[in-house]
């Protein structure tokens, strides 16, 4: 089960029941295109999972029948869609690229990380800079990288941050729906992702087994999908695993950080013949905070003979 008790009594009267419509619809209905839900089986890890997701993204969409559409009319209605970061209605377009989950106001707000940015993390400069002046920003300042180029796609704050953490803490999926919509907005992110191998930050087995899933993973895919797919030569595989349990890192400062995960991450188990030294690789994480979960992933990579090395982050902040 994908929503877990707890989270669910946090919440409110509306709010509960909005969180479990979306974590049991498609298990009552049968959904169509315009409404994509990822299933997860929780005894399966994100390496054995990838290839039953790859081979369902690959079958021809179904149209949404009848009785889908009088469904999500009749539950527009009774439980009229919340915004993930302010609890007000959200007012669903038929445009594709629409989000579900965000109200327009919310929506308006969301902070797009463009250029001129930091080339280490993706963080934006504010004011004029010389058109040949390059720099870090104060959140790379000290990192010494070992990857080479960094992009994201938002700040993390929000709608953008409210999204990312129903995913992380609330035991629910359907925030990927739009994340997905945000990447396909970031063009630096999708390049940087083209024709790469995406590589998922690991949790800790127990975390995992605790949340149920690896958000990450699902954002890669969401990336790889955003990016073009197979087409655009964008694939998930998860080439580290997560050897030291360390504590949250939310609250540790930038030194204590990087002192905690000077060996937390290791290569998956075979995956060292699967490092191509010809290949791109680009490590993906939720939110870019110092760099240090990163930078340690990358060094694994740089070990094992990978020589191109980037990063990517749906969030900043």
């Amino acid at each position: 089960m994908l929503l877990e008790p707890e989270a669910v009594a946090k919440t409110g009267n509306n709010r509960r029941a909005f969180l479990i419509w979306q974590t049991w619809r498609p298990a009552l209905l049968n959904r169509g295109v315009d409404e994509p839900v990822i299933e997860i089986n929780t005894s399966a890890t994100p390496a054995s999972a990838a290839p039953a997701a790859a081979a369902e993204s690959s079958k021809p969409p179904r149209p949404p029948h009848l009785l889908w559409r009088v469904a999500r009319a009749v539950t527009d209605i009774m439980l009229p869609p919340q915004c993930v970061n302010c609890d007000g209605l959200v007012e669903r377009g038929d445009a594709a690229d629409a989000l579900r989950y965000v109200c327009a106001s919310c929506e308006a707000r969301i902070e797009f990380a463009r250029e001129p940015c930091c080339p280490t993390c993706g963080f934006p400069f504010y004011g004029e800079m010389e058109e040949a002046e390059t720099r870090v920003c104060e959140h790379c300042e000290g990192l010494s990288p070992v990857f080479s180029e960094g992009r994201t796609a938002v700040l993390f704050k929000g709608a953008a941050r409210a999204l990312v953490h129903e995913l992380k803490y609330h035991n629910v999926l359907y925030p990927l729906r739009d994340i997905e919509t945000l990447l396909k907005r970031a063009p630096r992110v999708l390049e940087i992702a083209r024709g790469a191998t995406l590589v998922p930050v690991p949790l800790h087995p127990r975390k995992e087994r605790h949340r149920g899933y690896n958000q990450t993973f699902f954002i890669a895919e969401c990336l790889a999908k955003a990016a073009g797919g197979a087409k655009s030569g964008a694939r998930v595989e998860m080439l580290l695993r997560r050897v030291a349990d360390t504590v949250s890192q939310t609250t540790l400062d930038r030194a204590t950080r990087r002192a905690n995960l000077r060996r937390a991450f290791a290569l998956a188990r075979g995956a060292d013949a699967k490092v191509n030294p010809d290949q791109k690789y680009v490590i993906v994480d939720d939110v870019f905070t110092t760099g240090s979960t990163l930078n340690s992933c990358a060094r694994v990579l740089r070990r094992a003979g990978a020589k191109d090395i980037k990063i990517a982050t749906f969030a900043h902040g």
